[in-house]
């Protein structure tokens, strides 16, 4: 891989397992020093049953070529991540990639129950771990990319589409990201700093593993359980879709928009671990039929027409 991320500093908010270790590897691989935050760390999981930690990532980012740094935080606690991010203005003197990828969902979604027979401690707890980390994380992180050159903000998401996602809480936390990296593209225009959404395919984390019973080298016999799992992808390939967006000159273009890896390696022409290329997207038309796209690019066409609101002109 090339190293075309030498010298540049990033968080991967939620780096202990699955898209966000892909993500904080594949940067590594491209040269970047990275901060690996999360809840896990040796000795204490914070996710009962899962053995990943924060020191693991940060090991794996520095044998990919990088320079990867743990450090526990909470991302629901401002005052653990203001501290992050003083920690990193003092050691680097700012930040050019922020990756917001904190979840803590795993044992708080109940698939295929009613909103009103969905918890709501349960629901709420959700949001509060997977929508409000990220705005008070992109609070304290944004102001570091400002005056530094080309800034990127990826908001990771799953699915880049309107459909319904199986839980009111689920469906709230997945397009709220993308909201957010929406209305964020807007205040940074003039800040020289890109927000965009990103979504893995059916991702072959380590917990898909697990319950697939298999390894990465018999993946495929995961798909005898389920059909859809042979076009699945490592979280490394949406981590070089992260890795090829702070790399590109004209990143500006994409800003407020959702992506997907599958697209994106169409686009850019990165690979898998294995040199493969899966695409979920055409996977899934050809099984399940087309889905309605959220992104069109509003953001760059729209034009308000007369009587219209015309947003301000953000500083």
């Amino acid at each position: 891989m090339k190293k075309n991320l030498a010298g540049k500093i990033a968080v991967v908010a939620g780096a202990t397992r699955g898209a966000g270790r892909g993500i904080a590897c594949a940067l590594g691989e491209a040269g970047a020093t990275v901060y690996c935050t999360g809840r896990s760390v040796t000795g204490k999981s914070a996710t009962p049953g899962r053995p990943e930690t924060i020191q693991q990532t940060a090991e794996m980012v520095t044998a990919r070529g990088g320079a990867g740094i743990p450090v526990q935080v909470d991302h629901s606690k401002p005052a653990q991540v203001k501290k992050l991010f003083a920690r990193i203005k003092k050691e680097q003197g700012g930040l050019d990639i922020l990756v917001n990828d904190i979840w803590g969902g795993e044992e708080l979604t109940e698939f295929g129950k009613t909103f009103w027979e969905a918890s709501l401690d349960k629901g709420f707890l959700m949001l509060e771990r997977a929508v409000h980390t990220h705005i008070i994380t992109s609070h304290f992180g944004a102001p570091l990319m400002f005056d530094r050159g080309p800034g990127l903000i990826v908001e990771i998401t799953d699915g880049d589409f309107f459909g319904y996602r199986f839980n009111i809480f689920y469906d709230l936390v997945k397009t709220s990201v993308i909201r957010l990296a929406f209305a964020m593209s807007f205040e940074l225009k003039k800040r020289n700093v890109s927000a965009v959404a990103l979504t893995p395919g059916f991702l072959r984390s380590e917990a898909m593993l697990d319950h697939f019973k298999v390894r990465e080298s018999n993946w495929r016999d995961g798909a005898k359980m389920d059909p859809n799992f042979v076009a699945s992808e490592t979280p490394l390939f949406v981590g070089r879709a992260v890795a090829a967006l702070a790399a590109d000159p004209d990143l500006s273009k994409k800003s407020g928009r959702v992506f997907s890896s599958w697209d994106l390696a169409d686009e850019y022409g990165f690979t898998d671990l294995d040199g493969s290329r899966p695409h979920w997207g055409k996977h899934f038309k050809e099984t399940y039929g087309v889905y309605p796209r959220c992104d069109d690019g509003f953001y760059s066409y729209w034009k308000p027409g007369p009587g219209e609101l015309v947003f301000p002109d953000w500083p």
